[in-house]
């Protein structure tokens, strides 16, 4: 079985690739544990001052794996295991005392959006395209995006977003504050060394400190939406029609 992450270092940048390209890069329960653990090891590395994340192929990461939909969600308990190995990673990126920058290109769909949103920093490539599809197959959103997304654009676009789960571009995402940057699609990974080089020039104590005192002001109810989420998406998992609406997308 080949990684479905790669870890690798570059000075004070560790670069994460979600690397199942064949999937595009689709979230199953191996690329979710190994991200957890590259996460720990970059945040325990004390030469990493940044960490990248990105995705190998042609996209980002296209969302759940919904192959791989019925081997996590057989049960309650399965499913309640899943859905927190899906918020940990949200917790993993938002507590690091290290600037996590997201380099994202192609399709960036579900809870990998939600990830991305949960960065310091992203990229959008040109080409990119994102949108939340949960609600639309009876499911719900994750990452604590709830509350953060909803703080950072407004109850209204929250709700467009989520409800209505329309495709949009880089440029929409440029718009609401989601991407920080647009690039063109070629110079993405050396806009992303560049910027995390850079933040690598700051004192790292200091960095970590301004991240947790900025994310702790802006994001105060983040546990309590995750908490939210969870109840709501294992709910959502084990709903029949859920099971039957993803069932009939992915044949």
């Amino acid at each position: 079985m080949s990684d479905a992450i790669i870890l690798n270092f570059d000075g004070t940048v560790g670069w994460i690739t979600l690397n199942r390209p064949e999937r595009l890069n689709a979230m199953n329960r191996q690329l979710v544990d190994q991200l957890a653990a590259a996460l720990e090891k970059a945040e325990n590395d004390d030469s990493v001052h940044t960490i990248v994340l990105h995705g190998e192929g042609r996209a980002f990461c296209s969302g759940d794996d919904l192959k791989d939909l019925d081997a996590q969600t057989a049960s309650e308990a399965q499913t309640r295991d899943w859905v927190n190995a899906i918020q940990n990673i949200t917790l993993l990126i938002m507590r690091s005392k290290k600037i996590v920058i997201a380099a994202v290109h192609g399709w960036c769909v579900g809870g990998a959006l939600e990830w991305v949103i949960n960065c310091d920093f992203s990229l959008f490539a040109e080409n990119t395209r994102w949108f939340f599809p949960e609600v639309g197959y009876g499911l719900f959103v994750t990452g604590g995006v709830t509350a953060l997304l909803t703080k950072q654009v407004g109850p209204q676009v929250a709700k467009e977003l989520m409800i209505l789960g329309e495709k949009q571009d880089a440029q929409r995402a440029l718009d609401l504050g989601i991407a920080w940057k647009i690039v063109p699609d070629g110079e993405l990974l050396d806009e992303a060394r560049h910027l995390a080089v850079l933040i690598g020039t700051r004192p790292l104590g200091a960095v970590a400190k301004i991240k947790h005192a900025i994310n702790e002001g802006f994001h105060s109810s983040l546990d309590t939406a995750i908490a939210r989420e969870t109840e709501a998406t294992i709910s959502g998992f084990l709903s029949p029609e859920a099971q039957a609406r993803a069932k009939a997308f992915r044949s």
